[in-house]
């Protein structure tokens, strides 16, 4: 049944591009997602609905960034597997395995988009996930614990894997410098932009509906600063 679903999604998202409109995936963490507007349906929720906390006063799916960016630019939404706490190594709070959340896990799930946002490295902050050294060959399943190898791995799969795509990665702002330095540097080294945001409203740590706003409107404005 996954299999069936999976197949499905990608036809649809190739028949949108067919149709000369450009279909959009999202691969992030608690900060897009939403209830019933996710790819798997079982990935843990921030917003919103009886299994979100709703400690923001985003009520609506209509608020999110990613619904905003996507409706402004006449777009339409192929997959948004986003997943609460995820980070992009295997490495989570606590010291504890986040192999099943990983960015690196879920990567090969978002059907044939012409457009990706990955929205990452939050939590790999916040859980002060070990950085590691830069590394682009040879990486194995241990160094897929520490960040840096973590994401060399993911942008390389990635780019190898969504030819002729549009990749973009969001990066949040008040991180630890070591994260952002390093974000910047291997997006730098597979040829993927950087979005970086700046003075986000939020509440507990997550974008309020200014805060929503203000993520669209960066994104935005990056587009269309650097259109092909």
């Amino acid at each position: 049944m996954k299999k069936l679903s999976v197949i499905l999604v990608t036809l649809l998202c190739a028949g949108l591009a067919n149709a000369q409109v450009k279909s959009v995936s999202v691969l992030g963490d608690s900060y897009s997602t939403y209830e019933n507007f996710m790819t798997p349906s079982t990935n843990e929720l921030w917003y919103y609905g009886k299994n979100a906390p709703q400690k923001t006063d985003v009520q609506n799916v209509r608020q999110t960034w990613w619904h905003q960016v996507i409706k402004e630019n006449g777009w339409r939404l192929c997959i948004n597997n986003s997943y609460s706490g995820a980070t992009v190594s295997y490495s989570g709070y606590d010291g504890n395995d986040y192999r099943d959340r990983s960015f690196n896990t879920r990567m090969d799930n978002l059907g044939q988009p012409d457009v990706i946002f990955v929205f990452g490295a939050t939590n790999d902050s916040w859980a002060g996930s070990p950085v590691g050294e830069y590394k682009y060959e040879n990486i194995n399943f241990g160094d897929l614990y520490s960040f840096r190898p973590a994401l060399a791995r993911m942008l390389q799969w990635m780019t190898d894997r969504y030819i002729n795509t549009e990749i973009y990665f969001i990066l949040n702002d008040d991180l630890r410098d070591e994260i952002d330095e390093s974000v910047k540097m291997i997006c730098q080294h597979y040829g993927v932009p950087v979005i970086e945001l700046e003075k986000i409203d939020k509440m507990s740590g997550h974008p309020s509906v200014k805060g929503m706003r203000q993520i669209a409107d960066q994104v935005n404005r990056f587009l269309k600063e650097n259109a092909k």
